[in-house]
């Protein structure tokens, strides 16, 4: 993923359609899928779990980064992995040992990415920075699609790419949240890898925009 990766989340597919929801993200410029798990107490909703992950794994070659939006991720690392998840992404508010978390998705054979809300900054990853894969960065407060993107939050990804090079690291930096024709230029400018768009996407406004070589 030399270039800016996207990562359209199937919150914002047609449920009942997830395998033409697949191939849309194959044919318009898709390099990751990216899999919002929610269980209702870490944000109000729930969307679906490891019988989905499992059942749409055999469909694509493309990897995928399951967004673990609940309690306790700790107790579903396992399932996850077997499901076929590629990037297992947690919250750092979810859980108190975080490094343990992480360390349990790396014994696995997964990749360990952890995400943020809008209110926890970044200076709270601190400790976690050099043995993480991928730092998601929330730009709209997690649980529900379509939001619109919080401006202040932007200055994160900047901030993560700073400290990226200022240790030497090689995490990559996705951000998450209102990201849409309007504001995708903002975001790859202050310095993200990779762009989780799921509402922009499916509704057509983002769809080949990665096909070419503007990324």
């Amino acid at each position: 993923m030399e270039k800016t990766a996207l990562a359209p989340s199937l919150l914002s597919a047609d449920f009942s359609d997830l395998y033409n929801a697949l191939k849309q993200i194959e044919q318009n410029g898709g390099s990751l899928v990216h899999i919002d798990v929610m269980d209702g107490t870490f944000v109000p909703e729930i969307s679906y779990g490891q019988p989905v992950v499992r059942s749409l794994r055999s469909k694509t070659q493309l990897p995928f980064d399951v967004h673990l939006m609940v309690e306790h991720p700790e107790t579903q690392i396992a399932s996850f992995v077997a499901a076929g998840a590629d990037y297992l992404t947690f919250h750092l508010e979810s859980t108190v040992h975080v490094h343990r978390v992480v360390q349990m998705i790396h014994d696995a054979g997964c990749k360990a990415g952890i995400a943020i809300v809008p209110s926890t900054p970044v200076s709270a990853l601190a400790e976690m920075l050099d043995c993480i894969d991928l730092v998601l960065v929330m730009t709209v407060n997690p649980g529900f699609g379509g939001q619109k993107i919080i401006p202040s939050c932007v200055k994160k990804i900047t901030r993560l790419r700073e400290l990226r090079a200022e240790l030497g690291l090689d995490f990559k930096i996705s951000v998450d949240g209102g990201v849409n024709a309007k504001t995708l230029d903002s975001v790859i400018t202050a310095g993200a890898d990779i762009i989780v768009s799921g509402s922009a996407f499916f509704s057509g406004s983002l769809q080949g925009v990665f096909n070419g070589e503007k990324k």
